[in-house]
């Protein structure tokens, strides 16, 4: 299985939401400049958010979009279902019952299965607020690295 570009630009945008104080917005620019992510691609993908429920659009002056929870309400897996649709590894599975009409004889519907649990299990259990933790280690070393460098 392959996580499409539009999925993980949702969820550098989803983070980058995240990452703000609370009642601040986001322009998509600022996340287009901030993630080196193409402005007009995150301009497709910020309407399903919104739509889904999962981002706030904000006109006005001081507009822009900004998360509908908070960074714990939000697996991974919520953010890439949203945008993909079904994770499952072969589209037998993207329907809650399977309509294959070989299914009971499949000898690898069950490594499917597996596959798809390993996936839910990972995706489904990290939330925003978990990547916020690890971004902020990142930007942390970062900064201390930058700072050793201008010591020399």
């Amino acid at each position: 299985m392959k996580i499409s570009a539009k999925s993980r630009y949702a969820l550098h945008l989803m983070l980058e939401l995240a990452m703000q104080d609370e009642g601040v917005n986001l322009s998509v620019k600022s996340v287009a400049e901030s993630r080196g992510i193409s402005e007009k691609y995150l301009e497709q993908i910020i309407p399903v958010l919104v739509r889904s429920g999962l981002v706030r659009s904000v006109r006005g002056a001081k507009g822009g979009y900004r998360l509908v929870k908070s960074p714990e309400d939000y697996t991974v897996g919520l953010i890439l279902r949203t945008v993909e649709g079904s994770l499952a590894p072969v589209s037998c599975m993207d329907d809650e019952i399977n309509q294959c009409a070989r299914c009971k004889a499949c000898v690898t519907l069950d490594l499917w299965e597996q596959v798809d649990q390993a996936i839910s299990n990972v995706v489904d259990h990290v939330t925003l607020a978990d990547l916020m933790d690890k971004q902020r280690r990142i930007d942390a070393r970062r900064a201390a690295h930058s700072a050793q460098r201008g010591n020399c």
